[in-house]
């Protein structure tokens, strides 16, 4: 069981994660949502579409103009709050590195801290552990945040992934974080290449076997636009094929752009596993 907030989701329940990203800069939307109206619109939307989780981000992955955490916090805190008010149930999750960011959107009402940096704040655990909230411990090759990986190696990719989240996740219990709180992200792109993102979703059921629920941040990132050669807004179809591949080898978690299409997949690929039974039934009952 995988418990969030409010929220229990069971072992076949596939949860949706929808990004709304409160910078100017985005990769993806070139800051469509930094505004508030248009990002709590986007909040209604993900909502209506599926998702179970926000996940709320106030500094870009890539490389960019510095965001102090102030000016993080000042993105992100006070729409949680908003979010909180309007969505009682929702999940509310916060990509941050920066443990005093962490305690201010905690604070605010979020419920999941998502550390997509792979734990250079070790005190950012400490706090998810204060407030009781989940999080989310990513593989990041061990890069600074908002760098690019630069002739990365590895003698075995997915023995480090395994390596580093599963140690996050044990410290981050250790600490008190609770462990149906927890979930592990091979953190495709980050610290990778092309072709190591591509190792890592082959294999990711060996991440899923650890019994640890796994976290897939998939949606539009450059292994796709390399793997197809296609720019950022034609990746959308390569990332639901990862998508698929992703929950038959036993994801749980998709953050993701695309909250209508991705729980689509879901629940095809949930049907065709037999945990989902199909929405109608007609054909051959005529």
């Amino acid at each position: 069981m995988l418990r969030l907030g409010r929220r229990e989701f069971d072992e076949h329940e596939p949860v949706i994660m929808a990004i709304v990203n409160r910078t100017p800069d985005s990769f993806y939307d070139q800051g469509s949502t930094f505004q508030d109206e248009p990002a709590l619109a986007r909040v209604e939307q993900a909502v209506a579409e599926g998702a179970a989780i926000i996940d709320i981000g106030g500094v870009k992955a890539g490389p960019g103009e510095e965001v102090t955490a102030e000016e993080e916090a000042r993105r992100t805190v006070g729409f949680v709050a908003e979010v909180r008010r309007r969505h009682p149930d929702v999940v509310i999750s916060v990509d941050t590195w920066r443990h005093d960011v962490g305690e201010a959107v905690c604070e605010a009402g979020a419920d999941v801290l998502n550390d997509a940096w792979g734990g250079v704040d070790p005190k950012l655990a400490e706090v998810a552990a204060r407030y009781d909230v989940g999080l989310v411990c990513t593989h990041a090759g061990g890069v600074e945040p908002r760098t690019r990986p630069h002739r990365t190696e590895y003698d075995d990719v997915m023995a480090d992934i395994l390596r580093v989240t599963l140690g996050l996740a044990e410290r981050a219990a250790a600490l008190g974080v609770r462990r149906d709180r927890i979930m592990i992200d091979p953190g495709h792109d980050f610290g990778k290449n092309t072709r190591h993102s591509l190792e890592a979703t082959r294999r990711l059921g060996e991440m899923a076997e650890t019994g640890w629920p796994v976290l897939v941040s998939l949606s539009n990132k450059d292994f796709v636009g390399e793997t197809l050669d296609k720019p950022v807004k034609e990746r959308v179809l390569g990332t639901l094929a990862t998508t698929a591949v992703s929950a038959w080898l036993g994801a749980r978690v998709y953050r993701v752009h695309e909250v209508a299409e991705t729980k689509q997949v879901l629940d095809m690929v949930a049907s065709i596993a037999g945990h989902r039974a199909p929405a109608v039934g007609r054909r051959g009952l005529a």
